[in-house]
């Protein structure tokens, strides 16, 4: 339990930032789809920048795990599925107001219909994992 906190304490921070930096508003994403400010692209844009840059250093240096292991992060084709799932994730995402990062935050928020699109989400998972072996990889 102990060892755990620190997770507990990280995820807290980091719902605290999402609340603080209005991208779990379902108004801020609203206005994203609908291009009416450029908030949510900057923030989704610096986090892209972010992931990139720390991918490229892990790579170059050959960083390792805090427990000494090699950080493996291997190549993903591209396919058709690919843009069906963003498709089908990015329609979700502008129906609901909330993509699974924030639902959490929402619900600590308070925010009750949270609940439904956290069971959407658990539901639209477990129907991939059923229907996964049919579906274009």
């Amino acid at each position: 339990m102990k060892k755990n906190i620190r997770f507990f304490i990280v995820g807290s921070l980091f719902g605290i930032v999402f609340l603080k930096a209005q991208i779990i508003s379902w108004f801020r994403i609203q206005e994203m789809f609908r291009f009416q400010s450029f908030h949510m692209y900057g923030v989704i844009g610096s986090a892209v920048i972010t992931g990139l840059l720390s991918v490229l250093l892990i790579r170059k240096f050959n960083i390792k795990t805090m427990a000494g292991e090699e950080v493996v992060i291997p190549r993903k084709p591209f396919n058709k599925g690919t843009v069906i799932g963003g498709l089908l994730f990015g329609l979700g995402w502008g129906l609901t107001g909330s993509c699974p990062g924030p639902i959490f935050a929402q619900l600590g928020m308070g925010v009750p219909v949270a609940i439904v699109v956290l069971l959407s989400a658990m539901t639209g998972t477990w129907v991939y994992g059923l229907l996964r072996d049919r579906l274009p990889h």
